[in-house]
């Protein structure tokens, strides 16, 4: 009998094998997807190359998200995170992200390991009840939203938050220079020059360095 179970199990591996990897099973979240906002100041253009995670099974998953991202009113100082961004589908609570993105205003590359403490993932999975003014009704509501700010000089804020909820600062980080410089899907190694407008606003007022 314990031969006929080890041969059991011995022939679903190798069908498993042989009809490609098992799916993994899907997140036990209270919602669908999160989200990552990208969001820069005024006037300091970024492009984010890649965003990835690895998430709290420890399984990675890349390019989730990246392109240009959201600017704020103004250009010194920051505002407290971005709602909405890209939806995370599928992945777990991260663990840890990866970000590297360009400074077009310098133009510079950064990039940057972003761990996510676990009080983070705690309040993504914890219902708040809120007056949420674009339902007009009271609604339970998740931080479901990490929010990644990016200004010159490799600096990076992070914010949790959440469509009806406000936003709660995560961290300040250091961004290292990427000594490789930029790329943009492999179409070559270059710095996309800056709007116009963006390009006027800092020959007239400087980078202001120290306000982020």
């Amino acid at each position: 009998m314990k031969r006929l179970i080890g041969m059991t199990g011995l022939m679903i591996s190798l069908w498993a094998c042989a009809s490609g990897p098992v799916p993994l099973p899907s997140p036990k979240l209270p919602y669908q997807f999160w989200y990552v906002g990208l969001v820069a100041p005024k006037h300091m253009e970024v492009w984010v190359e890649t965003v990835d995670v690895l998430d709290q099974r420890r399984l990675p998953f890349f390019h989730v998200t990246g392109g240009v991202a959201s600017y704020t009113g103004k250009s010194q100082g920051w505002h407290n995170g971005v709602s909405g961004g890209m939806p995370v589908n599928n992945v777990d609570l991260p663990e840890r992200l990866f970000l590297r993105w360009q400074s077009l205003v310098e133009p510079q590359a950064y990039k940057l390991r972003i761990p996510i403490p676990q009080w983070v993932r705690d309040e993504m999975v914890r219902p708040e009840k809120v007056y949420c003014q674009g339902a007009k009704e009271w609604i339970n509501d998740y931080r479901k939203v990490i929010s990644l700010g990016m200004a010159p000089g490799g600096i990076v804020k992070v914010w949790l938050g959440g469509p009806c909820l406000s936003f709660k600062e995560v961290g300040r980080y250091q961004a290292e220079i990427e000594p490789r410089g930029p790329f943009l899907s492999g179409r070559g190694i270059y710095y996309r020059e800056p709007k116009p407008e963006a390009k006027a606003w800092i020959e007239k007022n400087g980078i202001p360095y120290g306000s982020w």
